[in-house]
């Protein structure tokens, strides 16, 4: 690395916040002050296990490719600048290195120290959290990340670039069909084109690997293997599953938590959550996973992601979860909180155009699809109107296409006020999707049919947000299901005796999943927070031998 240092990085919305002297010597306390020399590596990337610094004196740089080809200055921090971001908490690898620019002083602490010491300070765990969460979000469009080399015609091209989404693992897609450069990485590796798509990290490359074996290059998967003795098993990873494994861990139960694409389910593909308890200016469904993804794992919980529940069977204990790699999760008790996918459009041509230009998610990874675009929404409820405010700053224009006269039917009325007020948005009302058109995977139009007459927008990304079916395949003969496939629970389930309760006693139902429940973040929360109590309540009821003893967390700081 060259020695012609550029100045400090400013602050970008709070991700290189300073802590204050106070703060600084506060976490002192739990580490060691110590002297860096320039050229010293703090953390290397691909580096799982490493400590927390702050600077206090000097400058540390903050790399891409250390050593390679591509080697970069990401950022530069000054005194009061403290390093890293969501992965140390989450135990994932390292996407950068970290080099000391200029000789200095730091504090290093390890990890397990640190959330001892911002639980003494809830301001600082506050600060720190936030920094870690935004700074993720500024490396998902500011590094290369994990490199996936692959056709957009093949199918595994969409399920691989989906995981790293929606995990909010920085990567690079390459293009077979329109990247050069493709092509030679592609004969560097020995590599033929029909053998992709190709992975390719830290000089590990993968040739077309399942879920499982990306989520363990991306550091997503806790544990692999069985975990024979847990008292509490959360199928589904949204808000209903996040608020169950939140107060089940903190209430001592042993919790395990599995989800078959992401945590935070549905709601991590929200823009702006403006309408949650205790949020005024809002928040991203994503920031709202991180952070009650990482508050669970404070108390205990484990995490494995992705892993995807194929059965639900009797054992030993009571229940047993099957997981599609074929672990066997023994357990006392099983929140079902697999919630809902995003239904399909049925239009001809639809598969061609999903993961390039069709999109069932409106984060920051899929708005640089729409940069200075025009960009066509399909859908009347919450989910298509944040995605409507959210892209309407990177789109030329957004329409806004619904089946029914009235945008108020379906959609919250602070959503409908903010959509009114946009000029670039067109609501078109009463309309469907009839046709779509493009070229080699790339949308160049869309054809909607209103009250007969047909219209052809000149869009080249389409967000579809049309309702939901219920992820409860995996249930089969297991629980009592209703006519759309949502579990009953409650009286409904002939034999479930709280409102959360299947027809299977032991098993609950909370979120999007539970037939009659309301589809909205706040209640769902809730009814996962209301799971743990129940169970507690069944335990003592049968006699159970009481949970586990809390285990010390391997969290991190929070709210």
């Amino acid at each position: 690395m060259n020695g012609d240092w550029v100045a400090e990085s400013p602050d970008h919305g709070g991700a290189f916040a300073r802590l204050s002297p106070e703060q600084i010597e506060h976490l002192a306390g739990f580490g060691r002050r110590r002297h860096a020399s320039a050229g010293e590596v703090l953390f290397r990337e691909g580096q799982r296990n490493r400590p927390f610094f702050v600077v206090t004196s000097g400058l540390v740089a903050v790399v891409e490719d250390y050593g390679g080809d591509q080697e970069r200055v990401v950022e530069m921090h000054g005194a009061g600048r403290f390093l890293d971001e969501l992965g140390l908490l989450t135990g994932q690898p390292s996407f950068v290195t970290a080099v000391v620019a200029a000789d200095g002083e730091l504090v290093e602490v390890p990890v397990s120290a640190l959330h001892e010491a911002a639980r003494q300070d809830v301001r600082l765990g506050d600060l720190l959290l936030s920094g870690f969460v935004a700074r993720r979000e500024r490396l998902l469009s500011s590094i290369a990340g994990i490199t996936i080399i692959s056709s957009r015609f093949s199918p595994d091209t969409k399920r691989l670039r989906e995981l790293a989404a929606r995990n909010r693992v920085p990567h690079t897609w390459i293009d077979l069909e329109e990247d050069a450069q493709a092509e030679r990485l592609l004969r560097e590796l020995s590599i033929a084109p029909d053998d992709t798509p190709v992975v390719i990290w830290q000089h590990r490359v993968l040739r077309n690997p399942s879920n499982a074996e990306l989520a363990e290059l991306a550091g997503l998967r806790a544990f692999d293997g069985d975990e024979p003795h847990c008292d509490l098993v959360v199928v589904g990873a949204g808000p209903a599953g996040l608020a169950a494994a939140v107060y089940g861990a903190s209430e001592g139960l042993r919790t395990v938590v599995v989800d078959a694409v992401a945590t935070g389910g549905q709601a991590a593909t929200s823009s702006r959550i403006e309408n949650y308890l205790g949020f005024p200016a809002g928040i991203s469904g994503a920031e709202l996973a991180d952070r009650a993804a990482v508050q669970a794992r404070k108390f205990g919980a484990t995490f494995t992601v992705p892993a995807e529940a194929a059965g639900l069977d009797s054992g030993d204990v009571n229940h047993v979860v099957r997981l599609d790699d074929g672990t066997r999760l023994h357990c006392g008790a099983v929140v079902v909180a697999t919630g809902a996918r995003y239904r399909r459009l049925d239009v001809d041509r639809l598969a061609e155009f999903e993961g390039t230009s069709v999109y069932y998610a409106a984060t920051i990874t899929e708005a640089g699809a729409c940069d200075s675009r025009e960009v066509a929404i399909i859908g009347g409820g919450n989910s298509a109107g944040q995605a409507t405010v959210f892209l309407s700053r990177h789109a030329s224009k957004v329409y806004l296409v619904i089946r029914h006269a009235d945008l108020g039917r379906d959609m919250s009325r602070y959503l409908v006020d903010q959509i009114a007020r946009l000029p670039n948005v067109e609501v078109v009302t009463e309309a469907e999707v009839r046709e779509l058109d493009g070229d080699r995977g790339r949308l160049a139009s869309a054809v909607i049919e209103n009250k007969g007459e047909r219209r052809t927008l000149p869009v080249s990304v389409l967000f579809v947000f049309i309702g939901a079916e219920p992820c409860t395949g995996w249930l089969a003969d297991s629980l009592a299901l209703d006519e759309r496939g949502y579990v009953r629970t409650g009286p409904d389930a002939s034999g479930g005796a709280t409102i959360l309760e299947t027809s299977r006693p032991g098993v609950l139902a909370v979120g999007d999943v539970r037939s009659g429940s309301i589809k909205r973040v706040a209640s769902a929360v809730g009814e996962g927070a209301m799971a743990v109590r129940v169970i507690h309540e069944l335990r003592s009821g049968r006699s159970a031998p009481p949970p586990v003893a809390q285990r010390s967390g391997t969290g991190s700081p929070t709210r």
